[in-house]
């Protein structure tokens, strides 16, 4: 899942969110770390998301699919590509508009800034110029985004390619979203009961 998905299993508790973002940008373990504790757990579960979804079935056969050079980077094409179809089918899932979901998701990063890192508000400059996340709805951001991920990272890459097999996939990866993201959320339910406070659960079952 990319910061999108993220966000959303994050649900609309404030500590989670900022764990969901500073997921991909903290290192090692939360024993010395100075972060509240509610981002932390939030770090956690982003961590636990990730693994969840490595070791899943259908998403370990639908990486099999792409071909090499592809293959190799085929995980980070399915997470940008789930928050694609995730975007698409936003109103399913959430009675948030996602204009309004970035709007809240920006305002939150903006009370925090103090923790985070400066590649965190790197990104975040680029999602306010491109209209991120409600931009993700559209195939030629997606394809702008691989390209901007390949660009990063330090070994050569194809992503800067991808539109080369997107028509041939994208069929496939929306069936793959419909097929992992259930599992997911309730991966996620499972895992914040079991991770809660007495209180939270009670929280937890008064509002399922």
């Amino acid at each position: 899942m990319n910061f999108l998905a993220h966000l959303y299993l994050a649900g609309d508790d404030d500590g989670l969110r900022l764990g969901a973002m500073l997921g991909d940008f903290v290192r090692g373990g939360m024993d010395d770390s100075e972060l509240p504790p509610p981002v932390q757990r939030g770090i956690l579960l982003h961590r636990f998301i990730d693994q969840y979804l490595d070791r899943l079935p259908e998403l370990v056969k639908l990486r099999q699919q792409f071909e090499p050079p592809f293959r190799r980077y085929a995980g980070i094409i399915i997470d940008v590509a789930f928050d694609h179809h995730l975007a698409l089918r936003w109103e399913e899932f959430s009675a948030t508009p996602l204009p309004e979901f970035d709007e809240d998701v920006r305002e939150l990063l903006s009370r925090h800034d103090h923790l985070l890192p400066e590649e965190l508000k790197g990104f975040m400059r680029y999602a306010a110029r491109r209209g991120l996340f409600s931009a993700y709805r559209g195939v030629d951001e997606i394809l702008y985004s691989l390209t901007g991920l390949g660009r990063r990272l330090s070994r050569s890459n194809p992503l800067h390619r991808v539109h080369e097999i997107w028509d041939q996939h994208d069929a496939a990866l929306a069936t793959g979203f419909d097929e992992a993201f259930p599992k997911v959320r309730t991966a996620v339910a499972d895992w914040l009961a079991a991770s809660s406070t007495p209180g939270e659960r009670e929280l937890i079952r008064a509002r399922g």
